[in-house]
């Protein structure tokens, strides 16, 4: 196993896990099977309750891990099912020391950081270094390591400590550290002090960084890299720059314009490792269609504008995945993504004497957009600005896309306007409600917060009569298409897939269908959340017109809504942003986007796409569309 670790310097924030990524996804074009492990330094267990305002979004695994966002781009970028195992903070490995103590495991030895803790993240690493992570369900070559944090923080002073071990214990030629530090520019100069102290912080806890990648606004100048060179002591190929660029996408070719590939090879013997010819092959490919498609979404002309509508809209990373799914569909559908973040507070009428100026310009940013999208979130603030927003995207036809609180609130609004239930609420804002719509899953514990909602991958039945749904289409779309797959990963297929049959970013699982459909379409898709809507009140919804089209085994639980006569009008019970991908859009995100491009009829005729996402290779590179499908951005 060889290893390579992404540390980073001088600021925190400061593009590890791109970098990281774009490292990884290089190896695999070369045909190398990677895995990725993210380390966070700080106490929490997991991610599951930290604030998406102070943190960024949460992503969840098929598994139901709850992890840090890094992992999304890992999945996306280098095409693998993860685990929450591959995020290791300071929480899990304290857990696990202190179990191992109180079972007697050390035999009564004084426990202390070093060495049981530094031990024991060595352990962890390698361990799930070799646990299988894509359809070739063999160890990966290379494990990529992030160390989340700056080095020299208090906090992360045992993980640096393991790294230095592990880099020994690894051996020669088989551990590569990429640091990456700031080039500010102060009136025109490329500073480089703050990169000589970060490097020499390294080097007094242990590590000798072979890379150093540059974060800067342009190209690194000759003088800059000679002199970064000669007082961090690396060679001056080694010294990376790595610039501003236009798209997230231009950042692998930026490295390997730089040789990037070339030192890694060089660094850590890889030509001494037997490749498989097919992912030599499609590795090949999977780099020729990033290319393409890098070049190809530099020359859009027609945009399309979505008014992103939420309570975290002031954190930039509070969305990331919801933001990645829409330029993949805008993308798909031949569109550049103009993307308006309005904060849902705005959009109250309470605002109309406190903040005029905000609420005017809030509901002007609504009323231009193409399309309205609500996504995730929890608490009362600003839901009834969001309330409002729905009823005026259902009554005016704008497309509207619903994600986990949004499809909730789309019911309460519909409860509320149209079926009149003036009371109609959700018993998370309002317990003593006389028309509780939204209700707490019985199965959740109400007095445990970590890891005790309804998580992971789990199946969604498309129910009998739904045939009108332009969502079921696009579905269906992929699954007439899909190849067969077959290989396993510890018992399942990649992505979550639970057997060879499969429809798109939601896969055909072995559960039998409780409806009395002969061919039931069931999809797969990750899910995040403690509120459902109330059975109790679907048959009076339906009849006044809004159909619950996917349900979950039990067909009690609602898992999709659709208004039938609406340009797209849609909500998800689920978090389809997990499981997109650039050359295959989550498929409630592709239908948003498309209708709101006022595509929707071509696409889901197959023909409003980019030709690259619609042709589908043969099985032996595991659905590859154009080389693509390996990269899942």
């Amino acid at each position: 196993m060889k290893y390579v670790l992404v540390s980073g310097g001088v600021i925190s924030g400061i593009g590890k896990g791109v970098i990281a990524s774009s490292t990884g996804l290089l190896l695999k074009t070369i045909g190398l099977k990677v895995s990725s492990i993210k380390i966070d330094p700080y106490l929490n267990l997991d991610a599951g309750t930290m604030s998406p305002m102070e943190h960024g979004e949460v992503f969840v695994l098929d598994d139901g891990g709850e992890v840090d966002l890094d992992l999304g781009n890992y999945e996306r970028y280098l095409n693998v099912t993860l685990t929450r195992e591959n995020n290791l903070t300071t929480g899990k490995v304290y857990q696990h020391v202190i179990s191992r103590e109180r079972r007697g495991d050390y035999l009564g030895k004084t426990v202390q950081l070093v060495p049981h803790v530094t031990d024991a993240i060595m352990d962890w690493v390698e361990r799930v270094a070799r646990i299988p992570v894509d359809d070739t369900n063999e160890s990966a070559d290379v494990c990529i390591i992030e160390l989340g944090g700056t080095v020299g923080d208090m906090e992360s002073g045992p993980f640096v400590e393991a790294m230095r071990q592990l880099r020994r214990r690894a051996g020669k030629d088989n551990f590569l550290q990429i640091h990456v530090s700031l080039i500010p520019v102060i009136n025109g100069e490329m500073k480089t002090k703050p990169t000589q102290s970060a490097i020499r912080d390294v080097r007094m806890l242990g590590l000798a960084p072979d890379l150093i990648a540059c974060r800067c606004a342009n190209a690194l100048e000759e003088n800059t890299i000679a002199k970064i060179a000669q007082y961090c002591d690396v060679e001056r190929s080694h010294v990376i720059s790595v610039m501003d660029v236009a798209s997230l996408y231009h950042v692998p070719l930026s490295l390997r314009s730089q040789n990037i590939l070339t030192h890694l090879r060089e660094l850590l013997c890889l030509d001494s490792i037997v490749m498989n010819a097919r992912l030599v092959d499609q590795g090949a490919k999977t780099w020729n269609a990033w290319k393409n498609m890098t070049l190809e979404q530099d020359h859009l002309h027609d945009s399309v504008t979505i008014a992103l509508l939420g309570k975290y809209t002031d954190h930039p990373d509070a969305y990331h995945s919801v933001v990645k799914s829409l330029e993949h569909s805008a993308m798909a559908c031949s569109r550049k993504l103009k993307l308006i973040l309005v904060s849902s507070e705005f959009l109250e009428a309470s605002c109309i004497k406190s903040a005029p100026a905000e609420y005017h310009k809030a509901w002007h940013s609504l009323h231009t957009a193409d399309g309205v999208i609500v996504p995730g979130g929890f608490g009362e603030r600003g839901t009834s600005g969001m309330l409002a927003a729905i009823r005026s995207c259902r009554e005016n036809n704008t497309p509207f896309l619903g994600i986990c609180l949004g499809m909730q609130l789309a019911v309460i609004e519909f409860a509320q306007n149209v079926c009149k239930f003036s009371n109609a609420h959700s018993e998370e804002f309002n317990k003593d409600t006389e028309d509780c719509v939204v209700i707490f899953m019985p199965e959740v514990d109400r007095t445990t917060m970590g890891a005790t909602m309804r998580l992971g991958l789990r199946p969604t039945h498309f129910q009998p009569g739904s045939d009108f749904s332009k969502l079921r289409k696009l579905y269906e779309d992929k699954a007439q298409n899909a190849p067969e797959r077959n290989r396993m990963i510890n018992g399942h297929l990649p992505n979550g897939i639970a057997n060879s049959r499969t429809t798109a970013n939601g896969p055909v699982v072995d559960h039998s269908a409780t409806s009395e459909d002969a061919s039931p379409l069931i999809v797969n898709e990750r899910h995040r959340h403690r509120y459902e809507i109330n059975p109790k009140y679907v048959d009076r919804l339906t009849k006044a017109g809004l159909h619950f089209v996917g349900k979950d085994d039990s067909g009690e639980r609602m898992e999709i809504l659709e208004l039938p006569d609406h340009r797209w009008f849609v909500g998800v019970q689920f978090h389809p942003e997990y499981l997109s991908r650039v050359l295959q859009p989550s498929k409630p995100y592709l239908g948003f986007v498309a209708a709101s491009a006022g595509v929707l009829p071509a696409v889901m005729r197959g023909k409003g796409r980019r030709a690259s996402s619609m042709v589908m290779l043969d099985g032996t590179d595991n659905a590859l569309i154009d080389g693509m499908d390996g990269i899942r951005i």
